[in-house]
């Protein structure tokens, strides 16, 4: 078996991103696409998510810059959960280095998070070592008993507590764009040898704000950049997309918000198009990655495709799926990791579906009996 050495790595932090892109072609092929639908498997970096790079990234800037006190810093951070993860990982392992061999324990973490979110997530952050606080689900982004509300108490009540600055994800990028560009176009698999299209669902919206800044600056200032919203959250331009379902509770994770963060740009020259989605289709669409093309991802990796999809049968959409070689990559933030106690999930997996095979096989078991 040919395979390509790697280096021994340092610690977990030297594994976050560098992440590979897929070929969905089974997907791709089911739904009549002529274009190339790839997608950016995150589930394979160190703490299991696209917000591992962001998580490095904020302690990384905030020791720089002097702001954490090893031993004593308290970071605390409100989050759907992947981002927590990467800060609790960054947190256990980054330890300014004239440190290293004394009994200190790095920062600590305090995480909260609202209740719709997995118990698995939970579970992940209490193993790093972080302390978790779970809040309503139903309360406002700016009520003090949201995440965000309890975060900023805590900051404010527990000493050298600290929320560290989110930062826009400009890593990502490049490495779509290197993944992309060093992948030869043959006569079986024509490439543009361009990302023609970037589809990602916002949450902070640093990734999608990051990445299509790094494509459309760097690399194709034609890429078409699509966002993908759930019902119920009022990120999409323009406000009339949010109109239907406003407020709405919604299952799926990580993304969607009831306010615009700062680090999202919702301008037309940096996401060029909006597409509202539902939990519905997106579970399906997790269900569609996992049995036709073997990726375990979550419920916004479903939110993503089927986004996709949808845009891809718009007017616009057509054109890039009917071109032979142009390359569409969809982001697929998660695994489904944090997710397999979710009823959805449970569902999908055990929902019975008639089989032939299905049928032979409970026969041989009735005959066993």
């Amino acid at each position: 078996m040919e395979f390509t050495p790697r280096r021994i790595l340092d610690n977990a932090l030297d594994a976050v991103g560098n992440t590979p892109l897929i070929r969905l072609d089974k997907i791709a092929a089911e739904q009549g696409l002529k274009c190339n639908l790839l997608g950016k498997l995150e589930f394979v970096s160190a703490g299991g998510s696209i917000k591992d790079r962001i998580a490095k990234a904020m302690v990384l800037a905030a020791e720089k810059e002097g702001k954490l006190i090893p031993g004593k810093s308290v970071v605390i951070e409100p989050t759907s959960g992947n981002t927590g993860i990467g800060l609790a990982m960054a947190c256990a392992i980054k330890v300014p280095g004239w440190l290293l061999n004394t009994t200190d324990k790095g920062y600590s973490v305090v995480i909260t998070m609202p209740k719709k979110m997995s118990l698995e997530k939970e579970a992940l952050l209490r193993a790093l070592g972080a302390q978790v606080v779970r809040t309503p689900d139903e309360e406002p982004w700016d009520s003090p008993r949201s995440h965000i509300g309890v975060a900023c108490r805590l900051q404010r009540e527990i000493e050298h507590g600290i929320i560290l600055d989110q930062y826009r994800n400009y890593t990502t990028g490049p490495e779509i764009i290197a993944s992309v560009v060093s992948t030869p176009s043959t006569r079986t698999r024509p490439s543009s040898m361009k990302v023609d299209a970037f589809v990602a669902g916002a949450g902070t919206g640093g990734t999608i704000t990051g990445v299509s800044r790094a494509l459309k600056k760097t690399h194709n200032a034609d890429c078409i950049v699509v966002g993908i919203d759930p019902i119920g959250s009022i990120l999409a331009v323009p406000n009339s997309l949010n109109i239907s379902g406003v407020g709405s509770p919604y299952v799926v994770e990580g993304i969607g918000y009831d306010f615009i963060p700062d680090v999202l740009s919702r301008d037309e020259a940096d996401v060029n198009h909006w597409v509202k989605t539902c939990d519905e289709d997106a579970f399906k669409a997790v269900q569609a990655l996992m049995r036709k093309e073997g990726l375990l991802v979550g419920g916004s990796s479903g939110s993503a495709l089927c986004g996709a999809l949808a845009w891809l049968q718009t007017e616009q959409g057509q054109k890039v799926a009917g071109t032979e070689g142009l390359n569409v990559v969809v982001l697929l933030p998660d695994g489904i990791r944090n997710y397999m106690s979710k009823e959805w999930f449970l569902k999908n997996a055990f929902q019975t579906e008639h089989s032939d095979l299905a049928t032979r096989i409970s026969g041989i078991w009735l005959k066993r009996r």
